[in-house]
């Protein structure tokens, strides 16, 4: 009985997780409607089925998600960028990158920045197209689009690290896509914690660290990793919120409701604001 209570606690977890990735990476509008389904690491791990998506399909999806107006615009950068050649080609593609990322369209601007990369290899360019690709997989609710994401971050972490094997940026990037499915999850997180441990204040990597405790259901870890977070490096909204939900799993929820309330607070946005106070309201009532 307990472990199918503790089962079904842990789904509820992860499902809050999920929609807190949301919350703190998405504008508010995409907050109506949440991921439906927690990531999949055993099929993310088969890239033979991973779709290979060409820039013009991405490109073409994304104007449908944009005004008309800057549909408009993005074609005539991509005239442009199509007449180009040489350094006059890759400067487009930077262009277009930064044009899709101000619409808060991070897929295609990814891959620009990837041509980028490609065009003139260096630690900085393969870690912009790795962040932004990441980004990307955070974000979408494509099921096709997200493991074609995570392939093309942990490609552009791995080139990262060919060029400069201290880079912690490119290993936590790098250990990141594998805790997402692209290998062994314990091999990822000795990845991240390689990083900590010479980093200590790393936030990235301890973040991710502390969400992998959440989602792997070691509660106590995830408390002592956040409330860390919070106390030696930066007391962010994220950081409380999933700092709650592992306090919640555990019923400690006087713990929980303050976490909530201190992410609320620094967040500021009136969409989590409104989830909160039903999550308080809950947690009340459960006393």
């Amino acid at each position: 009985m307990a472990n199918n209570i503790r089962t079904k606690q842990a789904l509820i977890i992860v499902a809050i997780v999920l929609l807190a990735g949301f919350l703190f990476t998405r504008p508010i509008k995409g907050l109506v409607k949440p991921k439906e389904e927690a990531a999949k690491p055993a099929a993310m791990a088969d890239q033979t089925a991973s779709p290979q998506l060409s820039l013009e399909e991405i490109s073409s999806t994304a104007k449908n998600l944009i005004s008309s107006a800057s549909g408009k615009e993005i074609t005539v950068l991509e005239n442009t960028y199509k007449g180009a050649s040489g350094t006059e080609k890759l400067a487009q593609a930077q262009k277009l990158a930064q044009k899709w990322e101000d619409l808060e369209q991070p897929a295609p601007s990814a891959l620009y920045l990837e041509v980028v990369a490609n065009g003139e290899s260096s630690l900085a360019n393969w870690l912009n197209a790795g962040n932004r690709f990441l980004k990307a997989f955070d974000n979408t609710q494509d099921s096709l689009l997200q493991p074609h994401m995570l392939q093309k971050a942990n490609n552009a972490f791995t080139k990262a690290l060919a060029l400069d094997s201290t880079s912690l940026d490119a290993k936590t990037g790098l250990g990141i896509t594998i805790v997402n499915g692209l290998g062994a999850p314990m091999q990822g997180i000795a990845m991240l914690r390689q990083v900590v441990e010479q980093d200590p204040k790393n936030l990235k990597a301890n973040m991710n660290l502390g969400m992998f405790a959440i989602k792997s259901g070691q509660f106590d870890k995830a408390i002592v990793r956040f409330n860390n977070i919070i106390s030696q490096i930066k007391a962010t909204p994220d950081a409380y919120f999933y700092l709650a939900t592992a306090y919640e799993s555990l019923g400690q929820n006087k713990e929980a409701i303050d976490a909530y309330l201190n992410s609320k607070k620094l967040a500021a946005n009136p969409t989590l604001s409104s989830f909160i106070d039903k999550k308080v309201a809950e947690l009340k009532n459960k006393r």
